[in-house]
């Protein structure tokens, strides 16, 4: 049984033209590029190019580029070094929806005197600007505010924020892990200052990724130790990573602008299809400002776990959630923040796409969903009752 792989918002395939690039520097070209002799400084000219690539694909210069472990290296690094830099200053601004890389950074600094402001959202998962303004004060530090969220794709006003944020004088932060090789980015004319991305979203290994920091923004590295990456972050170089990485980001930079007018037709017709086929479901989130790869569905009266469960026997593989709180059985905190009801927020599947995604694929998708839904509809005692599936949801979460 071949795989339907719609999770691509938790890890991709690695491209396999990233995979021959990265296998030289696994075999023949193994020198450490700090090194002085040729052997180890040809690797520093092939991570320099890999620099340049990540660069174009930002919009960004090369010297603005460090290269990390991954995502939640960048967003700590960023995070600890924007307030590293304003000692005075005690206030994070942040938003209730945020991946657990900034979240649960913020509440660790609110055990360390910081005091954090988590901003709400809306039914759409949109934020209120005037909340922001609100929020924003001359003791503020830092904003550090996702660029499009990962389960519902919601996609932020992040300009706007940025221009609030820079009246202020704040430092403003942007975990773009998901937008990154999904939308057109520009930071020559943004008004971000420090940017997270992960080589794993956009077909490229785990294990690297990149975090941009605008030229006069001042940095003090996360870790300490040798001068690589101009002293922004220690550590011998994980070349074969940087390579894929770079290679990756000069594909997505080549398909990006039909990759989306792809997704978007693919994902319009698996979320229209699934709504005309299946009563009693939604669409979560902002269905106009959304990543084009991305739908959330709600079915109401069924759990998320069954529906997954029942797929994945067709070798369909989705999501109920952020992979990284998928061993939680509680329900999503981001469609919690949206204030969905219970009949919904149990039920809630995410699909994303990638340029691998096919016709063929999201065909059998639409084919079993119906019937998936239907069977596990007839298996519950709530089917026909929203009091009663409310109150067992209720009762559920209590005993938790």
């Amino acid at each position: 049984m071949s795989v339907i792989y719609l999770d691509n918002n938790a890890t991709t395939k690695v491209d396999p033209a990233v995979v021959e690039a990265i296998m030289p520097y696994l075999t023949d070209y193994y020198g450490n590029p700090s090194s002085m002799h040729t052997f180890g400084g040809q690797l520093g000219k092939a991570v320099r190019t890999a620099r340049e690539q990540v660069a174009a694909l930002l919009g960004a210069d090369e010297s603005e580029i460090v290269f990390t472990s991954c995502g939640t290296e960048g967003d700590n690094a960023a995070i600890r070094a924007a307030l590293l830099a304003q000692p005075e200053k005690r206030h994070i601004i942040t938003t209730q929806v945020e991946h657990p890389a900034v979240l649960n950074v913020c509440k660790q600094l609110e055990t360390q005197g910081y005091t954090v402001t988590y901003l709400s959202v809306n039914r759409h998962g949109q934020l209120d600007l005037d909340e922001l303004e609100a929020a924003l004060t001359g003791n503020t530090a830092l904003v550090t505010i996702m660029y499009a969220n990962n389960e519902t794709g919601t996609i932020f006003p992040i300009e706007e924020i940025g221009k609030r944020v820079k009246e202020r004088g704040a430092i403003f932060h942007v975990d773009a892990v998901q937008a990154v090789g999904k939308i057109p980015l520009n930071m020559k004319t943004s008004t971000i200052d420090m940017l997270t991305m992960s080589g794993h979203k956009i077909h490229a290994p785990k294990g690297i990724g990149a975090l941009y920091v605008r030229r006069g923004v001042r940095f003090r590295p996360l870790l300490i130790g040798g001068h690589q990456e101009r002293g922004r972050r220690a550590g011998t170089e994980n070349v074969p990573g940087i390579i894929g990485l770079g290679k990756a980001a000069e594909l997505e930079l080549q398909h990006l602008e039909t990759a989306i007018k792809r997704e978007t037709r693919l994902r319009d017709r698996l979320e229209q299809t699934l709504l005309a086929k299946i009563p009693d479901c939604e669409v979560n989130g902002d269905i106009t400002q959304r990543l084009p790869n991305t739908t959330n569905i709600g079915f109401k009266y069924i759990e998320g776990e069954a529906i997954l469960l029942s797929l994945n026997k067709y070798g369909i593989c989705a999501s109920s959630g952020s992979a990284c709180t998928s061993g939680s059985l509680e329900p999503s905190h981001v469609l919690r923040a949206m204030g969905l009801p219970y009949t919904t927020l149990h039920g809630s599947i995410r699909f994303s796409l990638c340029r691998y995604t096919t016709e063929a694929q999201i065909d059998r998708v639409i084919e079993v969903m119906p019937e998936i839904v239907e069977r596990l509809r007839a298996l519950s005692p709530f089917k026909n009752d929203e009091a009663g599936w409310l109150q067992a949801q209720e009762q559920t979460l209590a005993h938790r």
